[in-house]
């Protein structure tokens, strides 16, 4: 298969995610805004298409509009920053039906671009379309978590997870100092990442100690009952607003109910799992590190104690992504996907908090195509998240690929795990 018959290969199986995804939701679910700082799940369904459209057929080959009104309401996303809330009702959106037409003739425009447009310029070597297939997963993953907040009046039925017994024993492991290798070389690898993936670069880690497991919702609870929400001590001035303004008392993905703490899955609620991973935002993560005298590890920690050395040796894939399932399993279930050091899940079952904040690395360039991508972002209020959730497509466990959100957002499927310094601490 030709690089041609690849891209469309690619692209016809991100659709079928992402359509998969849409299928879940009643009629009047699209009209839905489970997150309050997102959108209504009606703008995914144009914004898809319209990036497609803009990037493959608009901006890399100059075509003329499809429905030029459609494009320019879709054209942008949001990031979920405090008090930027959508003001938009449900009436504001076309109908899906009005849509339909305009998604198909978009579909055509970019397959027909992919099939017969030269491979020069923005789309040499499929640089620009395989950007616009990993936009799509990563929406993908974005649908996943806006569905997982979902109310189940306007879901599709679907089973409700298998619980099972913790899998694999906790603790300390010791990890050597070391080499951690980032980002991807122009030189070897020039059309395959986004901009914030280049320049490759070594980091020479000192030794440090790093939980086997990430923090599960069983020791969370113990963080709950001690009062972790309510100690001041340990959290800074912008989180403990944050805490305040928003009456946060424990992880968006638990409730309350009869005396009992419940998870809500993709498909209903079922007994807090105490052996699954707790997804929580970074403010929480790094409270709760405070509380344990421990702290979260930086980018080139987490590169160092999942791919081990300057030749990039990472775990075997084995684990919770690429949409096997919707929610997550117990912590260590994978056990072949442990790295070299015996460190469980660094890949799959939620991306993982890093104490990095999100920024270049030296020899960045914006993207020709999208120039804002990155940069909008390089402002100290973002922190890079590494790894991959169950709802991470297969195409972004590169090892270069990096995720980033701001410090206050609970709904991502976002574990973590705390470090200490030295080997023995």
């Amino acid at each position: 298969m030709g690089l041609r018959g690849a891209l469309r290969a690619q692209l016809t199986a991100a659709r079928r995610a992402t359509d998969g995804l849409f299928a879940l939701l009643t009629p009047r679910g699209l009209t839905e805004r489970p997150v309050a700082e997102r959108h209504r799940f009606i703008f995914y369904l144009g914004h898809l298409e319209a990036f497609d459209w803009s990037l493959v057929c608009r901006d890399a080959l100059g075509h003329a509009p499809v429905n030029a009104p459609f494009e320019k309401l879709f054209d942008f996303g949001i990031d979920p920053i405090d008090g930027s809330t959508p003001a938009d009702t449900a009436a504001d959106w076309p109908s899906p039906e009005q849509l339909a037409p305009w998604i198909l003739r978009a579909r055509q425009a970019v397959d027909e671009a992919l099939d017969q447009a030269p491979l020069t310029g923005w789309l040499d070597g499929g640089w620009a379309a395989r950007m616009a297939i990993e936009h799509r997963l990563m929406h993908a993953e974005t649908l996943s978590y806006l569905l997982a907040r979902t109310d189940l009046a306007f879901k599709r039925p679907g089973p409700l997870p298998v619980v099972t017994p913790a899998a694999a024993a906790g603790g300390g492991v010791p990890v050597p100092e070391g080499p951690a290798v980032l980002g991807l070389a122009r030189s070897t690898a020039p059309h395959v990442g986004w901009d914030n993936e280049y320049e490759r670069h070594s980091v020479d880690v000192p030794p440090f100690t790093m939980a086997r497991l990430p923090v599960s919702n069983g020791e969370w609870l113990a963080f709950v009952q001690a009062g972790g929400y309510r100690d001041r001590s340990l959290w800074g001035d912008a989180a403990w607003g944050w805490l305040a303004r928003e009456g946060i008392e424990h992880p968006a993905f638990w409730r309350h109910r009869d005396g009992k703490w419940w998870w809500k899955a993709m498909f209903g609620e079922v007994p807090l799992p105490d052996d699954w991973p707790v997804y929580v935002s970074h403010a929480e993560a790094t409270a709760y590190a405070a509380w344990k005298a421990a702290r979260l590890p930086t980018e080139a920690q987490w590169h160092r104690a999942a791919f081990a050395d300057a030749e990039g040796a990472k775990p075997e894939l084995h684990g919770n992504y690429g949409f096997a399932r919707f929610d997550p399993v117990t912590s260590g279930t994978f056990s072949r996907g442990d790295s070299r050091f015996g460190i469980a899940d660094l890949i799959g079952n939620g991306w993982e908090w890093t104490s990095t904040t999100f920024g270049p690395f030296d020899g960045f360039e914006p993207l020709p195509f999208y120039r804002g991508y990155s940069a909008n972002f390089f402002d100290g209020q973002h922190f890079v998240m590494k790894g991959a959730s169950a709802s991470t497509d297969l195409a972004l466990l590169r090892p270069s690929f990096r995720n980033w959100f701001q410090p206050h957002y609970q709904h991502v499927f976002a574990k973590f795990r705390l470090v200490t310094e030295g080997v023995g601490g």
